[in-house]
């Protein structure tokens, strides 16, 4: 499938079902991976730290997360480029899991969270096989304690790790520990949160408007206001510099013909 950059970050034009059939072939092959949902927020940290755009660049698959990335992509040129939400994209590996005999883990959040959202999963999916989970302190891990974690992930036996810690700690852990275990590991931020009923989704016109971001900030103020109110502008003025660009690029190139 064709990629784009935007802003310096690689995003992937693909789709839930294509997106799954990836992720099948790499756990036919144990080959792990790991996939990064990119949105604005993604991108600007990227932008911000270097390094860690070099992490979400190292994954196998970064999706279009948010809607202004979509909007993006079509901007640069990929027509076809849709919306691959990490909550959502979640929710399609565990329906393929189902039919495809993989096993989960879930790594993250809080373990009220983990259990309400076990219960979920398996209710809505019947067959689903969750063969652990684990919510890490809310603190740097030691190296001990990354090693245990990883011990207890291939002790289980699990195809898929959906990790939820955030941006970006969940981008960098997942680049960490990639080199050390045969799952895909999968970055769904808040997904557990959502899935588990603990806080409430934007509504799915809200979400088509590219507005989810505004539902969230009204939800939780003081925890995403820098976030949304510095990421989003600064986005705005910095990709229509790289849109600027590609246009006189273009011109050039047809200029030159």
């Amino acid at each position: 499938m064709p990629e784009g950059y935007i802003l310096g970050t690689r995003v992937t034009v693909t789709s839930y079902d294509d997106a799954c059939d990836r992720l099948g072939e790499w756990i036919a092959a144990a080959s792990g991976g790991y996939v990064v949902a990119a949105n604005v927020h993604v991108v600007m940290t990227g932008v911000w730290q270097r390094d860690f755009q070099a992490v979400v660049n190292g994954a196998r698959l970064v999706t279009a997360d948010g809607m202004p990335l979509v909007w993006g992509l079509r901007l640069l040129g990929f027509a076809n480029a849709q919306r691959v939400y990490g909550p959502a994209l979640m929710l399609a590996l565990c329906d393929r899991a189902v039919s495809e005999g993989w096993r989960i883990f879930l790594y993250g959040s809080t373990p009220e969270v983990l259990q309400r959202l076990q219960s979920n999963l398996e209710t809505r999916f019947p067959g689903v096989k969750i063969v652990g989970s684990y919510a890490p302190p809310f603190r740097p891990l030691s190296a001990a304690e990354e090693a245990a974690d990883r011990q207890r992930i291939l002790a289980s036996g699990a195809d898929i790790v959906f990790v939820s810690l955030g941006c970006p700690k969940q981008e960098r852990w997942m680049a960490r520990q990639v080199a050390f275990l045969p799952a895909v590991l999968v970055g769904v931020g808040a997904a557990f949160s959502f899935h588990s009923g603990m806080v409430a989704q934007a509504p799915p016109w809200l979400m088509s408007l590219g507005l989810e971001w505004l539902f969230r900030l009204v939800q939780e103020p003081r925890r995403l206001w820098k976030r949304y109110l510095i990421n989003n502008p600064a986005f705005i003025v910095l990709f229509s510099g790289q849109l600027l660009w590609h246009a006189l690029h273009r011109r050039r190139r047809r200029e030159s013909h």
